[in-house]
């Protein structure tokens, strides 16, 4: 076993030196060629929606952290299975590690070109050279854990060299017979080795351990398996050679770490746009600033606030590493079934109107009750400009935004240019966006389920047919149209909680984008719906709050509630999951009183 740990950590090393060896090369070329980035990516791109789903709704916004905690168990364990099966004459671990090396530059020369391949290419071949090395060095400090072994009639060279005595090794060794004179025990080799006798004195009789020795003219027995050391354990030889071993191996560790720790920092130093975010001046509207209503936010304890802070705003993409894009380097070109292409600039912003607007943006994959939502005061430009601009042709009736990390959208046609607020948007609450929400600009429109609308980061703007193209999420079987459907969720009190009886508010938020809602109701245990108050109506495109006031009793209850909005529809009781356009159900929870 002691062979194999160390042959396990040579592989976990040189698997390590690999990774490294291309995030530092791939600062260079394309961060996004690294095979971290580039595997991830692909694993997003394939899991299964169900897989993804559950993903999503038990980790929420750490969903990526949970990805890349499994990507590393999943690599620890591979490169651990290389480094147990590469032998000196067998170079089975290398072939392994070769494997998965060229899977990962396939996939970053498919997605980037075949420049993006070269980080991992010459990744893995340092890997390789690490994992020979070391499992040479290994060979040598534990000579008798070689995968071959010589016949016992070898001729003296090509036997496995000779054994240095160990810690417990209870056997002893015969001499080499000299000329005329008898083979004598090795004292050298036994385990306690018995000091000669005085001159004229007779040596003491042998026992124990000891006792095993031949004696005179006796001969040697062939020496065992176990003697020479078995390949799952091996013999130690002596003590250079082992801190060589170590040597060789922190190197290569330290390698591993200063070029990976390196590459990463290079790289997000190298494209950070956090400061120039920083120095970026919004602006100013056209119009009067917004102004919240009376009594818009009913700040009650535990309820979520009116306007989501940015900090807390959720965030579901499939970038695993968040693009940086530059004012200096973005456009966005609307193209496609149009009259005329458009090439819009950051510089050519500041000479268009900008409107501010209250939004509540919708993840589709927010269970029931879930926190995929918020709401937020967004900054930009309107779309149905901007397309107006360009001449959609009449038979157009689909948009296909591309984000500059290749994310697509396709979005109706005639919602974005209904009269609703669809924006392209630049700001976020009184700031540039965030860089997790797509600095420097993306799209928000009202009443669409992000998944078909919310496109950040975007360059690209296709003026196309539903019948020709395809986002992404769509060519996964998920609805092309994406309408948010009217939902609800108790904020407080927490399920499961346990409150003392008496006056107990539940409130929540309900939404049902660019319809509005116009009530909210509440239900405890299987009694009467009970209407809830609800707070000003700000925007028939954002959410709203309401509180139920409840006289509790003692005992376990359990609470529901529904809304309606303003085209009348009452949201629905029947259970449904996310896939492949939304949850729909009430909230539910229990709660024990007293």
């Amino acid at each position: 076993m002691a062979v194999l740990r160390w042959r396990v950590a040579a592989g976990i090393l040189s698997a390590g030196l690999t990774l490294g060896v291309a995030e530092l090369l791939a600062a260079f070329i394309r961060p996004e060629s690294a095979p971290i980035h580039v595997l991830g990516s692909s694993v997003v791109d394939h899991t299964p929606d169900g897989l993804r789903e559950w993903a999503i709704s038990t980790f929420g916004t750490a969903d990526k952290t949970v990805l890349f905690v499994c990507m590393g168990v999943v690599a620890v364990c591979v490169a651990g299975l290389a480094g147990a099966l590469e032998r000196v004459d067998r170079a089975t671990g290398s072939t392994l590690l070769v494997f998965f090396g060229l899977l990962a530059a396939f996939v970053a020369a498919g997605r980037y070109g075949f420049l993006a391949a070269v980080p991992t290419v010459i990744g893995v071949a340092a890997g390789v050279y690490a994992l020979r090395v070391l499992t040479e060095r290994i060979a040598e400090t534990f000579p008798g854990a070689a995968s071959v072994q010589p016949p016992p009639n070898a001729p003296p060279s090509d036997r496995a060299p000779a054994r240095a005595s160990a810690p417990g090794d209870t056997e002893s060794r015969a001499a080499p017979e000299t000329s005329g004179a008898q083979a004598q025990p090795d004292a050298a080799a036994t385990h306690t080795a018995t000091p000669a006798p005085a001159t004229g004195t007779a040596a003491e009789p042998r026992t124990g351990i000891d006792a095993t020795a031949k004696s005179p003219g006796s001969a040697a027995e062939p020496r065992t398996e176990a003697d020479a050391g078995s390949a799952g354990s091996g013999t130690l030889t002596t003590g250079p050679q082992r801190r060589e071993l170590l040597r060789d191996m922190a190197i290569t560790g330290g390698l591993a770490l200063l070029a990976g720790v390196g590459g990463r920092l290079w790289s997000a130093r190298r494209g950070d746009v956090s400061g120039e975010r920083a120095a970026v001046m919004l602006p100013q509207p056209s119009e009067p600033a917004i102004s919240l209503l009376p009594d818009a936010d009913l700040r009650v304890p535990g309820l979520t606030p009116y306007i989501t802070p940015n900090d807390d705003f959720y965030r579901i993409d499939t970038a695993l590493f968040l693009p940086q894009v530059s004012i200096e380097d973005w456009s966005l070109r609307i193209h496609g079934m149009v009259d005329r292409e458009i090439l819009i600039g950051w510089g050519d912003l500041a000479r268009r109107p900008v409107v501010e607007r209250l939004v509540t943006l919708a993840c589709v994959s927010n269970p029931v009750n879930g926190d995929l939502v918020g709401n937020a005061l967004w900054r930009g430009y309107r779309l149905d400009e901007l397309l107006a601009e360009a001449g959609p042709h009449p038979d157009a009736d689909m948009v296909l935004s591309r984000s500059k990390d290749g994310w697509t959208s396709g979005t109706p046609l005639a919602v974005l240019t209904d009269g609703r607020d669809a924006l392209l948007a630049v700001g976020m609450n009184g700031e540039p966006l965030p860089v997790a929400h797509g600095y420097p600009a993306r799209l928000v429109v009202p009443g669409l389920y992000g998944y078909v609308s919310a496109t950040k980061w975007v360059t690209e703007l296709e003026v196309t047919r539903f019948d020709r193209a395809t986002a992404y999420w769509t060519r996964r079987g998920w609805s092309a149209l994406g309408p948010i459907k009217t939902g609800t969720r108790i904020d407080t009190p927490r399920g499961r909680a346990r409150r003392p009886a008496g006056r107990i508010p539940i409130a929540g938020v309900a939404w049902a984008q660019h319809r509005g809602i116009t009530a909210v109701e509440v239900q405890i245990d299987d009694g009467d719906w009970r209407p809830a108050r609800l707070s000003t109506e700000q925007s028939i495109d954002t959410w709203r709050q309401w509180v139920y006031d409840w006289d509790a009793t003692p005992g376990t209850h359990t609470i529901r509630a529904r809304s309606t909005n303003g085209t009348g529809e009452v949201q629905t009781a029947e259970r449904r999951d996310v896939i492949p356009d939304g949850a729909t159900g009430h909230p539910t929870l229990t709660i024990q009183i007293g």
